[in-house]
């Protein structure tokens, strides 16, 4: 029988692509780490301040998102949003979800236990 820490450990696998395609989703609206935080645990997708911020600064580093430091407000924040790459990324990513949850769904349906 597996346990529950080797479940955990399933249900972090399962997880990890899907929060890059929750974070993408996100940022059609540039926002701030915080602000996208609380974006994503209010629809459900709770996420860790150490998993979010270096998923970030990797997205950006791929090119798929830009940032821009807005001081106008205090404390300064830093501003994330999608670039043109990444919005064809997430185009790709969400069709790709979207056949893959069909799939899966009707694999589950006939699931004869």
């Amino acid at each position: 029988m597996v346990g529950d820490d080797a479940i955990e450990k399933l249900e972090q696998e399962l997880r990890r692509g899907a929060v890059v395609l929750a974070v993408l989703s996100q940022l059609g609206t540039p926002r701030y780490g915080y602000e996208l935080r609380q974006c994503l645990v209010e629809g459900g997708m709770p996420i860790e301040e150490g998993t979010l911020y270096p998923l970030l600064r990797r997205l950006e580093a791929q090119g798929l998102l830009t940032s821009e430091w807005r001081t106008t407000s205090a404390p300064p924040r830093r501003y994330y949003a999608l670039g043109p790459r990444g919005e064809h990324v997430l185009s790709r990513l969400s069709e790709s979800w979207r056949g893959l949850t069909t799939v899966l769904n009707q694999l589950l349906e006939g699931d004869q236990r």
